[in-house]
């Protein structure tokens, strides 16, 4: 996303310097501002009052890195993380977002690596990727360190015996076993079935049991690791136990991942937004294909401040001229319901003062409560509401009025994928600039 508009200057009588000693020795992301309240700069950290206390102190004046520009920060700012990976995948997700100009790293498109399976193969092959396929395929990720990442897979090789290569193995072609295999099966690091040398059901026993070490089943795994090491230590092969030594550090290594969902990469899975629209149509059952779709969320900002985000999208592409922001007017305390309510009074509003047309498919954030919500502030202005529907993001459901019961589509469905789209497009909006909310005049009023 584009820098924000230069909003008025910011009356902060607590100097940077002096507000980082406020901040928490926890991981997470640091935004430095100038005078007019852009972000200029943004970083992680493992510690966030250490590092971000780092730029304050004398001898940064003369650090190359900073110095031509350490001067312009007029303010600076932080968001909490769960560990230092969360952070690392959090301040490239921001920098891409808002194109800090003094954030030289980062800015292009360069995604973060997967961990990939493939599902509908009779011999599922696991590789490397920065590019994951749309389906048929098991992910893990993002990593934040591709050399990481590429050790762990060849450790996890030796181990489980998988293939990485791009054959299309069929088990019912006899001709298999006349290929000649590759090194890997002469160094036994891999099964061989692109010689049929093992069926079918064994193989995928064997990628079982690599998913269930990749979902965090690996207690088994590191405690004989470990025995062996002790036991080669005391045998004085000492080669032997630095290897299973590194080995068992390249897998733990595997855990230092992002969430899928969590940290989605949108540059990365593209989405199809013309059939997305017609996957609504179909699913909806709406008469027309619908070219635009609105999205909100209500964010949280540490218990203090409660913040709605509308997104616009047209023909399945974010329109960002039709963005909003809101801070919340008339809830106290943390009530998403209210919230809701409020943001859609307010947007049907604008719409209606400014005589534009209601957008063709509502999407909330939520379940039936969220959408309820949002069905009372149509209710009170006394109008009919367009197709009006929540995704609930545990198990993915869509509601919609007067159904009791959730739609539920393939995870891999063009229609949800767009759907997803939107509301973690809402969410982004909110999240990743709730930052500047804690400055009064950030938000220029809205609907």
């Amino acid at each position: 996303m584009s820098q924000p508009e230069p909003e008025p200057e910011i009356d902060n009588p607590i100097a940077p310097g002096e507000k980082v000693k406020t901040f928490p020795t926890t991981p997470g992301v640091y935004l430095m501002k100038d005078a007019q309240g852009r972000v200029i700069y943004i970083g992680k950290a493992k510690n966030l009052r250490a590092r971000a206390g780092s730029y304050f102190h004398k001898t940064a004046a003369q650090d190359r890195r900073i110095c031509d520009w350490i001067g312009e920060v007029a303010d600076i700012d932080h968001l909490p993380a769960d560990s230092e990976v969360d952070a690392l995948l959090m301040e490239a997700r921001l920098v891409k977002d808002i194109q800090p100009r003094h954030n030289h790293d980062l800015k292009d498109d360069k995604s973060f690596p997967y961990l990939q399976i493939t599902t509908g193969e009779d011999f599922p092959r696991v590789n490397f990727t920065r590019e994951p396929l749309d389906s048929g395929v098991k992910l893990y990720g993002p990593f934040p360190r591709a050399k990481s990442l590429r050790g762990a897979i060849q450790v996890l090789q030796r181990i489980f015996k998988f293939r990485t290569c791009s054959l299309d193995i069929d088990e019912d072609d006899p001709r298999w076993r006349w290929f000649r295999p590759c090194l890997l099966a002469s160094i036994d690091q891999c099964t061989a079935p692109c010689n049929l040398r093992i069926d079918r059901e064994t193989y995928r026993r064997d990628i079982h049991r690599l998913k269930l070490f990749l979902d965090g089943k690996k207690d088994v795994l590191f405690k004989e690791m470990n025995e062996e090491m002790r036991e080669a230590s005391k045998a004085l092969q000492f080669e032997k136990a630095a290897r299973l030594r590194d080995e068992i550090k390249a897998l733990e290594n595997i855990n230092l991942r992002g969430d899928l969902a969590k940290h989605a990469q949108p540059e990365v899975f593209y989405i199809d937004p013309r059939k997305g629209l017609k996957g609504l149509k179909q699913v909806l059952k709406l008469d027309a294909l619908p070219r635009t779709i609105t999205g909100v969320d209500i964010a949280h900002l540490g218990g203090t401040e409660t913040v709605g985000s509308l997104v616009t999208f047209v023909d399945g592409l974010p329109f960002k001229p039709g963005y909003r922001r809101y801070r919340i007017k008339t809830v106290a305390g943390v009530d998403d319901f209210a919230s809701i309510r409020e943001v859609v009074s307010r947007r049907i509003d604008g719409l209606l003062e400014r005589e534009e047309p209601f957008p063709d498919i509502f999407l909330i954030d939520g379940g039936k409560g969220q959408l309820s919500a949002a069905l009372d502030a149509f209710k009170a202005k006394g109008i009919a509401p367009p197709t009006l529907i929540s995704l609930a993001k545990r198990e993915e459901e869509i509601y919609i009025p007067g159904r009791s019961d959730p739609i539920i589509l393939r995870r891999r469905s063009f229609a949800l994928r767009l759907l997803q789209y939107v509301r973690d497009e809402a969410h982004r909006f909110a999240q990743h600039y709730h930052h500047m909310l804690r400055k009064k005049r950030v938000l220029g009023e809205d609907e």
